[in-house]
């Protein structure tokens, strides 16, 4: 019987530690997944601006698209290729 009350003993204060280096474990892995994500939410941040730009050029390009397709007036052509290219660059521009 005693034997069997110090085993419990043993198997009591092992799984308390195990249990607590679980935690640190566990925690310490929350840490690492909150230090990434908040990098990233800072990297998101910065390039934000430069996102919402590309994505406003890329729908003024597909309008210009739109319109130079239905468009028969040659001045009027002219311009929407000057404004395609105009579009083009300033997106090429924003990828490096």
């Amino acid at each position: 019987m005693e034997d069997d009350s110090i085993l419990e003993q043993l198997w009591h204060s092992e799984g308390m530690a195990r249990g607590w280096e679980s935690k640190d474990v566990e925690s310490q892995r929350e840490d690492a997944r909150e230090e990434r994500e908040a990098r990233t939410s800072r990297q998101n941040l910065e390039e934000l601006p430069l996102a919402r730009e590309r994505e406003s050029l890329m729908l003024q390009r597909t309008r210009v698209l739109a319109d130079l397709e239905s468009a028969v007036n040659p001045g009027y052509r002219t311009l929407l290729q000057r404004s395609l290219t105009f579009l083009d660059e300033k997106i090429a521009s924003l990828s490096r």
